[in-house]
């Protein structure tokens, strides 16, 4: 029975991986490469367009002209010209001279000179469809995989809240208890609405982060977001995860409540189904407010806690000599710090909305009611319920999770950079822009 249970739902989990990464890495890739190609067309179409207008006007016998006219036609002004439009860095005197002076008697080379002097257009701010998808998809992966491995510890986590006098003997124990009483198929009970859930939800952590870090970036500019860059990942984190708990908490009401009331429905779709019926939408959302009180704090408190770790250890580690082997060590081991950290600060709230999830509220009860009765009940000490089984499943899925992001990162060519590193690229490249204008000058 549950080898037949697990099969299925890992040809579930392939096949619903296999359909993510074409809908949202290679599909936007396409759309990429489409656009790009066109722009390229566009440039080249225009370039022969205007060498033919100026061979029309221009005397075949003579070449005087020939260049400029090309280079207006384009939008680009003479070779001499092109200094006045970008800021000088150092004065003329220091800068060594050119070797070859440009030659107007050969229009194409004088043409390719005078182009080729023009900075690069810089890259468009933001971050394209292409690359959100890579860091969404990424994000995806990794946290529905650990979630749905962890599912019997998260069982176990969940009776222990909700029922702490009867399930008392730690995880070990608990998972004995919870064999002897329902079978070893219990142990994965909720697993359905967990990998759905989380799928979904990490798509918009991982891949709202990086959005709206790099937003973030480009709106405060590299130096201001560099000395202010603990603020940018907390409010960077805190918004991608507010998204991520929309569409995470219908599938976490359905979980806990197939685990506190294993006969409530087969599956989660008659779960999801029962509630709405019964409850409403409401009853779906019933414990939205508890869950971004876990959630936001723990991704919040998960992010910076993992790039100021990640900041010391490479420190100690060079980044760019490092092993494959190395880097995951290092994204592992700072994955963990930064679990047990989030795990410490999303418990009472965690707790909080086990309990709220695992029946319906009394009549005329309000969530704000509720919450406040749950946290009056519980206490300080009450609130902390099954903090040991949770530092192992917290600890432990967060460091999978980051080890694997940075793998799957690597593979898509989706790395990305700490806001701290934009500091330090930004001014070399102004500085050679502007010496590379005033050598082209001499």
């Amino acid at each position: 029975m549950i080898i037949t249970r697990l099969i299925s739902l890992t040809n579930f989990a392939v096949a619903s991986s296999a359909l993510g990464f074409q809908v949202f890495v290679l599909y936007p890739w396409h759309i990429q490469l489409d656009e790009s190609f066109e722009e390229l067309k566009k440039e080249h179409l225009r370039v022969l367009e205007a060498v033919r207008e100026v061979a029309k006007e221009v005397d075949p016998d003579s070449r005087k002209g020939m260049a400029d006219s090309i280079l207006g036609r384009l939008g680009i002004s003479s070779f001499s010209n092109i200094r006045s439009l970008f800021p000088q860095s150092a004065s003329p005197s220091t800068s060594p001279a050119i070797s070859r002076v440009p030659d107007k008697s050969n229009a194409i080379e004088y043409v390719a000179d005078a182009v080729a002097s023009v900075s690069p257009v810089p890259a468009k701010p933001g971050m394209s469809v292409s690359q959100v998808a890579r860091y969404a998809f990424s994000g995806a992966i990794c946290c529905s995989f650990t979630h749905a491995i962890l599912t019997p510890v998260d069982v176990v986590k969940t009776r222990v809240q909700l029922e702490p006098l009867k399930y008392n003997r730690g995880l070990a124990g608990g998972m004995r208890q919870v064999v002897a009483n329902d079978g070893a198929a219990a142990l994965l009970t909720g697993f359905g609405p967990t990998v759905t859930g989380y799928f979904l939800q990490g798509a918009f952590k991982f891949g709202g982060y990086e959005f709206f870090k790099r937003k973030t970036n480009d709106y405060l500019g590299p130096e201001k977001a560099a000395a202010n860059r603990n603020a940018v990942y907390l409010a960077s984190s805190a918004a991608a995860e507010l998204l991520g708990d929309v569409l995470l908490c219908p599938f976490e009401a359905a979980r806990i409540r197939l685990v506190s009331q294993p006969a409530f429905a087969p599956n989660m779709l008659s779960a999801l189904g029962k509630m709405v019926r019964y409850e409403g939408m409401a009853g779906l959302y019933s414990g939205f407010t508890p869950i971004v009180l876990k959630q936001v704090p723990y991704t919040m408190a998960t992010f910076v806690v993992y790039e100021k770790a990640i900041e010391t250890a490479y420190t100690w580690v060079n980044k760019e000599t490092a092993s494959n082997l190395t880097l995951s060590g290092v994204n592992l081991g700072c994955g963990l710090i930064a679990g047990m950290a989030a795990a410490i600060v999303s418990q009472p709230a965690d707790t909080v909305l086990s309990k709220i999830n695992k029946e319906k509220g009394l009549p005329g009860e309000g969530t704000a009611r509720r919450i406040f009765n749950i946290i009056t009940q519980l206490g300080l000490r009450g609130s902390y319920t099954g903090i040991g089984p949770r530092l192992v499943m917290v600890g432990g899925m967060t460091a999978v999770q980051f080890g694997i992001y940075g793998h799957i990162q690597r593979a898509l060519g989706a790395t990305s950079g700490a806001v701290a590193e934009v500091k330090k690229e930004a001014k070399p490249r102004v500085v050679e822009v502007g010496s590379l204008l005033e050598t082209a000058e001499c």
